[in-house]
């Protein structure tokens, strides 16, 4: 059976414009000069690194019945509160956070719009719940 063909060039196109509507947002350069600080600064990656390390190594011997002590996890704590401190760092998890946000809000739409058949409604929007969001919804899952 032949598939009938999307016209992939019409969508490229309007991604395009997608994608420089986001570009064109001044936030969206204030969050890339955050993340460009942060590339630059050695110091507050090594830092970020550390408290990244840290924290999936206490996961990890959590995880296998391991028992983390107060001093492990006080001392991951203070590593964290330190990095939190320090304004690059900062700086960049906001960004970090801020374009994620961005990113999924986009993907959930396009994940509708394929999962219903047509342009999502903010309704269908706001119910993101695998199967529903339960009594009182109103939505269809």
């Amino acid at each position: 059976m032949i598939q009938p063909a999307l016209d992939e060039a019409a969508i490229r196109g309007k991604t395009r414009e997608l994608c420089e509507a986001i570009v064109r947002q001044p936030a969206f350069a204030e969050l890339r000069r955050d993340i460009e600080r942060f590339l630059d600064d050695r110091d507050a990656q090594d830092q970020y690194r550390h408290v990244t390390e840290k924290g999936r190594l206490l996961q990890s011997r959590q995880h296998a019945g391991v028992q983390v002590t107060n001093d492990e996890f006080d001392e991951f704590d203070r590593q964290r509160t330190l990095l939190l401190q320090n304004p690059v760092a900062m700086a960049f998890l906001e960004a970090q956070q801020s374009m994620n946000a961005i990113q999924d809000e986009v993907n959930k739409f396009i994940s509708k719009t394929f999962e219903l058949g047509r342009l999502p409604t903010e309704e269908d929007l706001a119910c993101d719940n695998e199967g529903g969001c339960g009594t009182g919804c109103g939505c269809k899952g």
